[in-house]
């Protein structure tokens, strides 16, 4: 009989910051430099050809114990990350350092996501579908997604959901979810108009907050771990306004976890109707 031999084949892709890339497709040996990248790709079934995940890629809890960690996302251990050999990695604009990015970059195949709104969150998940070879997984994943958002803002015009909202990220300094960022968007899909005008993520006093009359401010749980001591703290400053807490996840990961965020904020919009 014949033998066959089965083979990788080169593929160039194009990242969401324009750059070619060229790699063995599919790969087999990928790092993963963002969280909700990297549940995005245990979610599309690649459990052995991811080989390396940042210390805050908590989710699956079971690959988080196992898998390889190559630093923070921000301070990656590049020679940690020469000696697992990638053929992929795949970064974020806003997430990862420009400077460790590049260097990467001019070893290796650097795929690089730039997301703002779910539209760009739902193309990402289709390209690395197309990128790891999971494309019917990842469409499947859309189609939930799509789905249960259609429905989350039919139910905030139905309920007439309309507040006005501050997402508070940090403490000391008090930093805000701007204008121009994915949660943002996630807010306004919800019926939750953001009264920061700002772009990206402003520091802003708590007294100039107050000026702006929100009716609810959120507390996420990511990156500051907002606890409920913090509540009090805020409320002396806006008395007037409902005060929450809120999985900072279901807000920013903009992969795999925005099928569970939709049932999430199901949940959300019942307790502001």
């Amino acid at each position: 009989m014949p033998v066959l031999y089965l083979c990788e084949m080169q593929r160039t892709f194009t990242d969401q910051l324009g750059r070619t890339i060229l790699l063995n497709w599919p790969p087999k040996r990928i790092i993963s430099l963002v969280p909700s990248q990297t549940e995005l790709l245990f979610d599309l079934g690649l459990d052995k050809e991811v080989i390396g995940i940042t210390k805050f890629c908590i989710h699956p809890d079971h690959q988080f114990k196992t898998k390889q960690k190559i630093g923070g996302t921000k301070k990656l251990n590049i020679e940690l990350i020469r000696e697992l050999k990638p053929d992929l990695l795949i970064g974020n604009k806003e997430e990862n350092e420009r400077e460790q990015l590049e260097l990467l970059m001019k070893e290796y195949p650097v795929w690089m996501s730039d997301i703002y709104d779910l539209e760009d969150a739902q193309k990402t998940i289709l390209q690395i579908g197309e990128l790891v070879d999971r494309e019917p997984e990842a469409a499947y994943l859309n189609h939930l997604i799509q789905a249960g958002f259609r429905d989350l803002q039919s139910l905030a015009l139905q309920h007439k959901l309309d507040k006005k909202v501050a997402y508070l990220i940090w403490r000391e300094p008090w930093m805000f979810a701007g204008k121009n960022t994915f949660i943002n968007h996630i807010l306004s899909l919800n019926g939750l108009q953001n009264v920061v005008q700002e772009k990206r993520y402003p520091v802003i006093a708590l007294d100039s907050i107050s000026e702006l009359k929100p009716d609810l401010i959120l507390l996420s749980s990511e990156p500051y771990p907002f606890k409920e001591k913090h509540i009090q703290e805020i409320q002396t400053f806006i008395p007037e306004a409902k005060i929450m807490l809120v999985d900072g996840e279901m807000f920013s990961w903009y992969g795999s976890r925005l099928v569970k965020a939709v049932q999430y904020f199901f949940q959300l919009q019942k307790e502001l109707y």
